[in-house]
Order: structure tokens, then sequence, then C-alpha cells
């Protein structure tokens, strides 16, 4: 059996070869175990290892090697230059969701007071990251799962930005926040049933189902929090909701047919060109 950084590293890569970025996961699982970053573990490649580090390695190893989540196994991800934990309770953030933290940033200054709401925040990327970024905001975060929120109020102690949030268990399709907000913030599901079907067991065997599929064309979720985000935002408010690649014109034709409250309606595209997220103004 190798003992060295090197040969290990080999040996994990090829264990790891039926899941996602083989090689960056077996970095970044044999660093956790090691307790070194992955620039000092390339530096030490011809280290042997002990039989107990040896054992760690193979423990994360082995787990990635089910399909679970790197990030699951780390219990952390990076998200707009921060770090947030998660946990099997949330989505693992994904960066197409930062297009809506840079759209905040167009249109908020950086001392500016405001009130937002953050629907489905998960492990509070969103509502944090804002918070962190904008000094004089203060938000409040809701999610239907109080396992979730018990990750966010974590994170936004860690960001120094807690006594700025609340934290609401609630559906956000039956039951928001009163307001009135300036800014309403969500990453709601939109998942199609088909489309959860056919995803790797990455997704469909260890993320929480709940917080990704939502019905048939995958905007049920949508349709029922839009009346309520109308109701939530002030005038000259803003929305900024993630949605699928495919979903942008269909949900526009409903903000256009059915909330003439709303103006401004337009897509923005992620860094692949796809559709990303909807942005709306109230009227």
């Amino acid at each position: 059996m190798p003992r060295n950084i090197q040969d290990v590293l080999k040996r994990c890569e090829s264990r790891l070869s039926g899941v996602d970025s083989p090689r960056l996961s077996a970095e970044l699982l044999a660093a956790h175990a090691l307790g070194c970053s992955r620039p000092a573990l390339n530096l030490d490649r011809g280290r042997v290892l002990t039989d107990e580090e040896l054992a760690a390695v193979e423990t994360l190893v082995a787990r990635r090697e089910a399909g679970e989540p790197v990030a699951y196994i780390l219990g952390n991800r990076e998200f707009y230059g921060l770090d947030f934990a998660v946990s099997p309770a949330v989505l693992i953030p994904r960066p197409e969701t930062e297009h809506i933290v840079e759209a905040v940033e167009e249109r908020f200054s950086k001392d500016q007071p405001f009130r937002f709401a953050d629907l489905g925040t998960g492990s509070g990327i969103l509502a944090v990251t804002i918070a962190v970024l904008f000094p004089q905001a203060r938000g409040v975060a809701v999610d239907i799962s109080p396992d979730a929120l018990d990750v966010a109020r974590a994170n936004a102690r860690t960001h120094n930005v807690a006594d700025r949030l609340d934290f609401l268990q609630a559906d956000f399709t039956s039951q928001t926040p009163e307001g009135p907000y300036d800014l309403v913030v969500s990453n709601p599901p939109y998942v199609t049933e088909a489309e959860f079907e056919a995803a790797s067991r990455e997704v469909t065997g260890f993320e929480p189902t709940g917080a990704l599929v939502s019905g048939p064309d995958g905007l049920d979720h949508i349709r029922a929090m839009l009346p309520r985000v109308a109701d939530m935002l002030r005038p000259g408010g803003w929305m900024f909701m993630e949605i699928g690649w495919e979903q942008g014109c269909a949900v526009m034709n409903i903000l256009a047919g059915e909330y003439p409250s709303f103006e401004a309606v337009g897509v923005r595209k992620d860094l692949a060109g796809l559709d990303r997220v909807v942005c709306a103004r109230r009227n």
C-alpha cells in the first residue's frame, strides 16, 4: 500500500474516478485529514504518512467514493469569498447564486441603510453575504427547516452579522414576514421532477430534495411566492430570484401577465449565458 503523500494521492484519485473532479477531491480530502492546506500538501509529497494519518485519509475518501459531496465531508464551502458551514440539512452553495449578490451590489450603495428578506435561506449564504457587504442593512432569513436555520445562524455568528439578521421558521409560499422591504432575494426550489430524476447521485442521494424540486415544471414555489413578494416590497423595492436555466421566459410571462405591480422585469444570465436570475422592481 502506498505510504507517501504523492502515492496516496494517486491511489485516491484512482478510487475516485467515478465522481466529479477526482484529483481535486483527493487533494481536498487529504489536506483536510492531514490538517494542512493544498499548497502545503503538494510541497510535501514525499512525506511518509503514519498509520493514523493514512486511516484518516482513507475514511474521508471512502465517503467521497460512495458519492457524498466534498462540501458535506469537509463541512464548509466558499461563497462570494466567504467561508460557510454546510451540512446535509442545506443545499451546497453554488457559484451561480453569486449573481444575485452582484445584482444587489449594482443597485444598492455600500453605506445605504435598507431592509431585506431572504426567502429560503438555507445555509444563509445570501442573507449573511448581503449583511457583510452592506453594514447598514438589516434582514430576515426565512426557511421551513429548523436544521437549516441552525446552520444559517451559525454562519451569521461566524461573520459577525447575527445582530442585524432575524431568523424565521416558515414556509415562504404561505407565510412571509411583514414588510415593507427594500429588497427580497431568494434561491427557491426550481428543479423539475424530471431533472431531479436524471440528476447525479451526489444530488439525489445527499442534498435535501425539498430545497430543490418544485413540481413538474419547477415553478410551483415561484408561483406561490410571487404574490407574497409583491406585498412585501415597498414601491421601488427590488426582487432578485434565482431560476432554472430554461425558466426565464416562463417566469417573465407570469410576472407580465399576473403582476402589473412589477416593472423593470428582466433576466440576468450566468457565465455560461444561461438564464439565472429574475430581476423586478415594485412600481
